[in-house]
């Protein structure tokens, strides 16, 4: 495996795609881990990620100096170049002229992780700051026109430091590079798989759980559908999924559910219908961020107090995903900013009576179809788009009632069935419908109306860490459109969100 420390960059998620994607193992950890957790990992080699930090600054991130004397290969990345430079014994400065967006590499010398590039290779640089003096023993083996010392190593510690970033599509050759770190100089193999995964993840959730039981909120979503069929298999009948009807889901979910968990694979699936108690919590509430704290915390009520009915359950398992913990605060510790938390990890109380289980929490979206095809989930159910775990709570924006959710719910299911005939689901990364607080005037049958307005949002993705909006054919969405406001009293107006991610998020809210 390889161990990522996060100096908190936007890209680490990227590092470890690339990693993966090379059928290597990696995990993602903070600064803040011990040297002696390190050493039970037993990586094969270590990469020092980017980050918004300047090293000169007194709070600027830090990583255990004695990294570099367990005789591991060290790839440094932007900033983790320059923390390497730092405590070497090198200089980094803040540069006259700072360098964002593309460059040109020039390779020096001849090194390992630069094995088969071409002398001169476009690269992708972000960074303030500048190393004007390498440490002792390290050599500059890559310049660009406006950085000296783009690149440079330590041949015999294996020590390497890359100022670009490697990762992103703007590095061509970028991945290649990467994969040269891992076979040329740590030496790993090609051996991890989906199949090595679940072996991985049963046996630690088997740890983990020990005798105990566990219990999983169940949504029918392929992140708790996965996470469910994983713990099955590593624990059987002593997990227990719990459905919450909290009157917030879509359209036939509950049915769904108990036909493929319940009747299907044969699962210990309780129902519980608390749709008073949500939307009695939720009267009023127009703030997004409390929206999900209120329902994030109705949930974790819930599953406590099904806990007590059920001798012996010690855990919750929940099916959090790396794209989670990036937007909900800091990625694992690291100095990342926040841009809104998630239900399943920025609603939960401090207290919490349950010990969380979270066998996903290093895959993203697309590893985890992955997962659910290797474990013999249904193909409706593994190429279910994303839904968010607080439901259309977010997707109306302003008051949720009950008169607005039945409006969504048929929306939402309209906007589905043609996005499925038309052959795109499949297709998208997701597709949903927003009730907006506004009305706007419309005729219909030579009246006059004043109804709701609805927003259609559809996004192309890999990761959910970046989004474009689709391309969808004219006359797709004029059906849509069509459909909509004929066939759903209310709403006399529908908008195409045509916005991408950054600087928007993919949700509203």
């Amino acid at each position: 495996m390889i161990l990522i420390i996060d100096f908190g960059s936007q890209y680490n998620q990227l590092i470890a795609r690339r990693v993966r994607e090379a059928r290597v193992y990696c995990r993602i950890e903070p600064p803040t881990i011990s040297i002696d957790t390190i050493k039970a990992l037993a990586p094969e080699g270590l990469i020092l990620s980017g980050g918004p930090a300047s090293i000169y600054e007194p709070d600027s991130p830090k990583v255990d100096f004695a990294i570099f004397q367990l005789g591991l290969p060290i790839l440094g990345i932007c900033y983790g170049m320059q923390y390497m430079v730092h405590v070497l014994g090198g200089k980094v400065r803040r540069a006259e002229k700072r360098e964002y967006g593309h460059a040109q590499l020039k390779i020096r010398a001849d090194s390992a992780i630069f094995r088969g590039i071409e002398e001169t290779t476009p690269c992708w640089m972000s960074h303030g700051d500048t190393i004007i003096k390498q440490p002792r023993g390290f050599n500059i083996i890559g310049s660009t026109a406006n950085t000296r010392i783009s690149a440079m190593e330590h041949p015999q510690k294996r020590f390497y430091g890359l100022q670009f970033h490697p990762e992103v599509v703007h590095t061509p050759r970028g991945k290649a590079i990467l994969r040269n770190f891992l076979f040329e100089v740590c030496g790993c193999k090609k051996t991890w798989t989906m199949k090595s995964f679940v072996t991985q993840a049963v046996r630690e959730a088997r740890e983990t759980i020990a005798d105990g039981k566990v219990i999983l909120g169940l949504s029918g979503g392929v992140d708790s559908s996965v996470t469910a069929l994983l713990l099955h298999k590593a624990v059987g009948r002593r997990l227990t999924c719990i459905f919450v009807d909290n009157g917030l889901l879509r359209q036939n979910e509950p049915e769904q559910v108990k036909a493929v968990f319940k009747e299907h694979f044969k699962m210990n699936l309780r129902f519980v219908s608390a749709k008073q108690g949500f939307l009695g919590r939720l009267k009023g509430v127009q703030d997004p961020e409390r929206k999900r704290k209120i329902i994030g915390r109705a949930f974790i009520e819930i599953f406590e107090k099904e806990a007590r009915k059920i001798k012996g359950v010690g855990f919750l398992a929940q099916g959090t995903l790396y794209p989670d913990i990036i937007e909900s605060r800091s990625a694992f510790g690291g100095p990342s900013a926040v841009i809104k938390s998630h239900h399943n990890v920025g609603g939960l109380p401090k207290k919490m009576k349950l010990s969380l289980v979270e066998p996903l929490k290093h895959l993203f979206k697309d590893e985890v179809r992955q997962l659910g095809k290797t474990l013999g989930l249904p193909e409706d159910l593994i190429w279910r788009q994303p839904f968010p775990g607080p439901g259309l709570a977010i997707r109306i924006i302003g008051d949720v009632t009950r008169n607005r959710l039945a409006i969504l719910r048929k929306v939402d299911a309209i906007l589905l069935e043609e996005i499925k005939a038309a052959g795109f689901y499949k297709k998208l990364w997701q597709a949903f419908s927003v009730l907006l607080p506004l009305k706007s005037v419309g005729i219909m049958g030579d009246q006059r109306t004043y109804e709701n307005i609805v927003a259609v949002r559809a996004v192309n993705s890999t990761d959910a860490m970046t989004a474009d909006w689709a391309r969808l054919p004219q006359t797709l969405l004029a059906r849509i459109s069509n459909r909509i406001i004929n066939e759903v009293r209310g709403v006399n107006r529908v908008v195409y969100d045509i916005s991408s991610k950054p600087p928007s998020t993919i949700e509203w809210e």
